[in-house]
This record gives structure tokens, C-alpha cells and sequence, in this order.
């Protein structure tokens, strides 16, 4: 006999705070991932930093306004099955949708060289963070399955989704950790990351 469960969905929006400021294969997990954009203007760096701040996605975890941001929904389905007399997971299917939200500049076409440079690293960067956002979520989505189906029958299927309930609750704070780790680092490292960028962009420039 088997009946399925739905499993606890989470909604984590994570942000780029640094402005202004190999797991297993398996076909179970399901990613859906999209990209938005937000559409802004100015003409210098002060103009695009403004636009960011008044335009940029709105966060209720941090009040505020970011130049992008990467919201994440896990969810999926759980089903049990009887062996013997005992109560066991029979398969587990584990999604994860990322929808990015990026900025795009209505003036970089008649941007000078500088500028164009300026905000070509600048969107590259934050287009990379909010990638590496998702990967977070896919590698926890990742981790859920890979727990769930690890774990033991029970004697009912009440305490086996308790269980369930708990590595859930494991996985979705440990996703929030690493989420919150990784802005963390990256707001430290914003400025010397972006002096690179500009400075291996401008050395490329100058090669060609």
C-alpha cells in the first residue's frame, strides 16, 4: 500500500548585499530555473548606483532594495510504501525553482567606453552571484533527496513523517546558512573583485 505526502515548500529570497552597499546525478530532482529584468537608467556611476537603489528588487528579509536578487521555492513530492510491517519511503521527488532578477541598462548602447566597461563588469558580476545563489539551492535540493531516501523504515508511517519533517527542516537551514554565508563573503570581497574585473577587462581591451 502506498500514499504520498507533499513535502514542506520554502520560499528563501537571497540577495546581493556587497553593492552600495560533485553530488550524485539523479533525474528526481526537478529545477526550473527563469531570469527577469529590471529595467533601469542614469548616464555615470552615481546615476546607475541611484537607479539600482530605487529600482533594484525589494527584500522583506533585509528592508531594502537590491541591484538583484535570486528567489528560491523548494517543494516535490514523498511517497511511502509498506515492507512487511513496517512503513518505508518508496521514492522521493524533490523540486527547485530560481527565478533571477537582474537589471538591464537602457543606455549602454550610447554609454562612453568607460562607462561601458564599468557596467559590463558590473552586471557580469551580479549575474554570477545570483547564479551561484541557485547552485546553492540546487546543491541543497540535491542534499534533501539524497537524505530522505536514506532514511529507515518505521514501525508507522506518523513517525517516519516526523522524520521526514525534521531532515527537512535540517536541509532548508542549512540552505539558509550557506545562502547568508555566501553574502557574506562576497560583500567583503565587492570592491577588490570588481577592481579585478575592470582591470582583466581593460588589459583585454587594450590586446585585442
Amino acid at each position: 500500500m502506498k500514499h504520498s505526502r507533499r513535502l514542506r515548500a520554502a520560499v528563501i529570497m537571497a540577495v546581493l548585499t556587497g553593492l552600495s552597499l560533485p553530488l550524485s546525478a539523479s533525474a528526481d530532482v526537478v529545477v526550473q530555473k527563469s531570469i527577469t529584468y529590471f529595467q533601469i537608467g542614469g548616464r555615470t556611476a552615481a546615476e546607475l548606483d541611484a537607479e539600482l537603489s530605487r529600482k533594484g528588487p525589494f527584500t522583506q528579509s533585509s528592508g531594502s532594495r537590491h541591484p538583484g536578487a535570486t528567489q528560491i521555492r523548494f517543494g516535490g513530492d514523498l511517497t511511502y510504501t509498506r515492507r512487511g510491517t513496517r512503513c518505508a519511503i518508496d521514492d522521493v521527488r524533490v523540486t527547485v525553482e530560481t527565478k533571477l532578477i537582474l537589471p538591464r541598462w537602457k543606455n549602454r548602447k550610447r554609454a562612453s567606453t568607460e562607462m561601458a566597461l564599468l557596467w559590463d563588469a558590473l552586471s557580469a558580476d551580479i549575474k554570477r552571484h545570483e547564479e551561484r545563489h541557485a547552485e546553492i539551492a540546487r546543491q541543497h535540493a540535491k542534499l534533501l533527496e539524497q537524505r530522505l531516501m536514506k532514511l529507515r523504515p518505521e514501525r508507522n508511517c506518523e513517525i517516519l513523517q516526523d522524520r521526514v519533517a525534521v531532515v527537512t527542516d535540517e536541509v532548508t537551514a542549512a540552505h539558509d546558512t550557506a545562502q547568508m554565508r555566501f553574502d557574506r563573503v562576497e560583500a567583503k570581497n565587492f570592491q577588490d573583485r570588481m577592481q579585478r574585473i575592470l582591470r582583466y577587462r581593460r588589459e583585454s581591451q587594450e590586446n585585442q
